[in-house]
């Protein structure tokens, strides 16, 4: 017992020496091929240091869930790396629909599982995006989730507190020149500063 004690002590005087900020407790797996992703030695320096990313590399729950404030960076995230195949509100185009009760992998039903296949890829088209900073993958998951518009008791990644609130997504209608009807999606305006604690 006392050489277990003596490797660990080892292990974290090496990391902090090393710099490394981002210990995971959970282990993270690709959803195709079940390997271990080796999130902490592979991820993107920038953006792991978060409060939020803590906590996900510990737990696997995302503190960004439903937070207003940390919708906007996630919309924009989203926009730019996911609307191409999954469309502007989750609806699915080349890709899968993120916005209902069906998930191609129902790991996905957990903030844990649905990371998993954004970091390290899945099936057809769809790569891995371990390019993009942990807290960054963190809002974007947020935003998928406030994109819901399924029943909230199947909402597995809510809190019980969380669905008491939740409001299935109800993407706003603007009206082209032709005047057909389109919809987009919008974070909440004036959301204030993203901030959140693992308390």
């Amino acid at each position: 017992m006392k050489k277990v004690k003596s490797i660990w002590a080892s292990a974290v005087v090496l990391a902090g020496a090393l710099g490394i900020t981002a210990v995971s407790a959970e282990e993270f797996r690709n959803t195709i091929t079940g390997e271990d992703l080796k999130v902490p030695e592979t991820a993107a320096p920038e953006g792991r240091d978060t409060e939020a990313v803590k906590k996900f590399l510990e737990s696997g729950i995302n503190l960004y869930t439903e937070v207003k404030a940390c919708l906007p960076k996630g919309e924009e995230i989203y926009l730019t790396s996911c609307s191409g195949c999954h469309g502007h509100v989750g609806e699915g185009k080349v890709g899968p629909g993120l916005n209902d009760a069906y998930w191609t992998y129902p790991k996905n039903t957990t903030d844990k599982g649905l990371f998993e296949t954004i970091y390290g890829g899945a099936q057809g088209m769809m790569g891995p995006h371990n390019d993009l900073p942990l807290d960054e993958i963190l809002k974007v998951i947020a935003w998928i989730r406030h994109l819901y518009t399924g029943d909230v008791a199947e909402a597995a990644w809510l809190t019980e507190e969380q669905k008491k609130t939740f409001a299935p997504y109800k993407a706003p209608e603007h009206t082209s020149e032709g005047g057909e009807s389109t919809q987009t999606a919008a974070a909440p305006a004036d959301a204030g500063e993203c901030k959140v604690s693992a308390n």
